[in-house]
């Protein structure tokens, strides 16, 4: 068995606190495993009148996750005005991340999910990073390029090469050496946190089907193909350049276990598209499971009771079964 899994909260003006609390709720719908949830116990019951107990330690979470939400109280977060993200919540939120993750990294956790937060927000409290994924890499003491972004639904797993850049300079980051990387560690990810044994890519092509053989770009030829084939050198079942308009529809999708994208909308616009509600980002190449809920803060409905549980459901659930895997893999002697 696991322990406990850490959800860390989030921004508490946004739909974090009402996400957490419905998932809970839906524990035994959806078979989730002992969770406890990091923040301001306050900003739970702005948005629902469930019941919420506060606990020091992991350790006592699974005694209190059948009667109420397990909180450890970090900090007093202000006001908690739902949908009116202020300094003290964006505080609150990057303690929450920050001790979120050291107990999962000292193994007091069996995973860490980690709620919607604004960057802005947080920027605006001495946060560095990009993002919540190279935070966590960092307290985990992974280089940033060391990790894979992948997004999972119940029936597609994308892998965008490049992410949070302009469209425009792409073509310029985009390497022989970069996809080999991206492609290996979605390989591995998907063995270690999906127990997938040979793990089947498909590629995208950068270009308009697939580049037409060189008389709509390049790109294909010169970087992607090359990539592909020092894969398939390696060991790993990788297959494309594609079409990225034929790869999606349902056939396609039964032919290989993740996408490898090479840009932002390439990879998500399919996946919000079959899964808007329950897709996951699960950060690949850590020595901890990491998940999240694939959506942002919503500040525009936070405290409406509008808010879908349905990614942070598909998040926790993700976490544990990525956790038994390697658990799993571990007691087997694997690295």
């Amino acid at each position: 068995m696991i322990r406990p899994l850490a959800v860390a909260m989030g921004d508490p003006a946004g739909i974090g606190p009402e996400i957490v609390a419905k998932a809970w709720k839906a524990r035994e719908l959806h078979s989730l495993p002992p969770f406890f949830t990091i923040g301001d116990a306050r900003a739970v019951q702005r948005v629902w009148d469930g019941p919420v107990r506060e606990i020091a330690s992991p350790d006592e979470a699974e005694a209190v996750f059948a009667e109420a939400l397990p909180v450890i109280q970090i900090a007093d977060a202000g006001a908690i005005v739902p949908g009116k993200p202020d300094v003290d919540g964006a505080r609150c939120a990057f303690q929450s991340l920050e001790i979120a993750v050291g107990l999962t990294r000292a193994e007091s956790a069996g995973a860490l999910v980690t709620g919607p937060v604004s960057k802005a927000q947080l920027y605006g409290v001495g946060f560095t990073h990009p993002g919540q994924t190279e935070f966590v890499a960092e307290r985990c003491g992974v280089a940033r390029n060391n990790t894979v972004m992948m997004l999972a639904g119940p029936s597609l797993r994308v892998v965008p090469v490049t992410v949070h850049v302009p469209l425009a300079q792409v073509p310029e980051l985009l390497t022989i050496e970069l996809i080999v990387a991206k492609a290996r560690g979605a390989a591995r990810g998907l063995h270690r946190n999906f127990g997938i044994e040979n793990p089947r890519l498909a590629f995208a092509g950068l270009n308009p089907h697939a580049g037409e053989g060189g008389a709509i770009g390049r790109e294909e030829i010169e970087i992607v193909a090359p990539a592909i084939a020092q894969l398939r050198e390696e060991g790993i079942d990788a297959t494309g350049p594609f079409a990225a308009d034929t790869m999606f529809h349902p056939r396609a999708r039964a032919g290989y276990d993740a996408a490898i994208c090479l840009y932002h909308d390439q990879a998500l616009v399919p996946l919000k598209t079959l899964h808007f509600d329950e897709g996951v980002n699960i950060t690949l190449g850590l020595p901890i499971v990491r998940t999240a809920p694939d959506h942002g803060t919503a500040f525009g409905i936070a405290g409406s009771d509008q808010a879908n549980p349905g990614a942070m459901i598909a998040a926790i659930r993700m976490a544990a079964s990525a956790a038994q895997h390697r658990a799993e893999l571990a007691a087997a002697g694997a690295p």
